[in-house]
């Protein structure tokens, strides 16, 4: 799965088994996932044909599922927990309009049970969420989720006390109202916020700031800090790390804390302006600008 954000559209684009609640929504395999935001205005009689226009100039193939809101890519929460990652844009306001949209992705395969489980965890989570923020409304009439996941299945349900069901259960309550601030003007942001759920310190959400950053720089100086979440991770390369044995986990994780490829401006700079570039393209350009 590899996401990024084109003036005011969130793609995510992978090899997906989905189930989506939205506008021409179903299950089916897709190979997009998009949450557009529409315009001041927008006529919102044909909302397929909106979407179709936008996969259409991004040159995207028309297998997709897709969501519409009013709310702009840079309020949007994305929330990595573990192999589950969340993404949130919302607004509600006093009565029931407004819209809370949520795509669920899972990089271990779920049954279409599963999906249609997850749609279950994750409305249950983001009412919860409401109720919890004293909403008098647990949701809108727009809301939309989409559950998309790549891979074997592995998971064949995905209610809230499975191991898939508790991450995105978790990740919806905590997002929705972080989603909500930065709609409403309490938390100012001018990029979409990144969460990853911690374990250092005790478990938590944290949220990453490049700006700022305790750590900067963490390899060297002039480094780029777009993907301190490396997109490929764990990529496997053993040139660029290895697997070790974890203290909190049961089996091996991924350490490549010494991998400085996409930290590199020049390669940061490529896969920002080609977001679906390969790890073996990036490598390539690397050894030609060494050589």
């Amino acid at each position: 799965m590899r996401y990024y954000i084109r003036e005011n559209t969130l793609f995510v684009r992978g090899n997906f088994r989905s189930l989506s609640t939205g506008a021409g929504g179903g299950i089916g395999s897709v190979s997009t996932l998009l949450n557009h935001a529409v315009e001041q205005g927008w006529d919102a009689r044909d909302p397929i044909q909106e979407l179709s226009a936008v996969i259409s100039r991004e040159g995207l193939p028309g297998d997709f599922f897709g969501l519409l809101s009013a709310v702009r890519m840079q309020h949007v929460c994305i929330l990595q927990y573990d192999f589950v990652t969340v993404f949130i844009s919302a607004e509600i306001h006093g009565g029931s309009s407004g819209t809370i949209n949520i795509i669920v992705y899972s990089s271990e395969g779920m049954s279409d049970a599963a999906l249609a489980g997850a749609i279950i965890t994750a409305t249950e989570a983001k009412s919860e969420a409401l109720r919890r923020r004293g909403h008098e409304v647990w949701g809108t009439p727009t809301d939309a989720v989409i559950v998309a996941s790549e891979g074997p299945v592995i998971h064949p349900y995905a209610g809230v006390l499975t191991e898939v069901g508790m991450r995105i259960h978790a990740a919806i309550l905590f997002g929705v109202p972080e989603a909500l601030q930065r709609r409403e003007g309490v938390v100012i942001r001018d990029a979409p916020s990144f969460f990853i759920y911690s374990r250092y310190g005790g478990d938590h959400w944290a949220e990453w700031l490049p700006k700022a950053c305790p750590y900067y720089p963490c390899h060297f100086e002039g480094q780029r800090c777009e993907f301190c979440y490396c997109p490929f991770y764990p990529c496997g390369d053993e040139s660029l790390g290895q697997w070790v044995r974890s203290a909190s986990r049961n089996g091996p994780v991924w350490n490549c804390a010494g991998c400085t490829l996409l930290h590199q401006p020049g390669i940061a700079h490529y896969l920002i302006q080609n977001p679906e570039a390969s790890l073996r393209e990036l490598k390539t350009r690397q050894r030609k600008k060494q050589g």
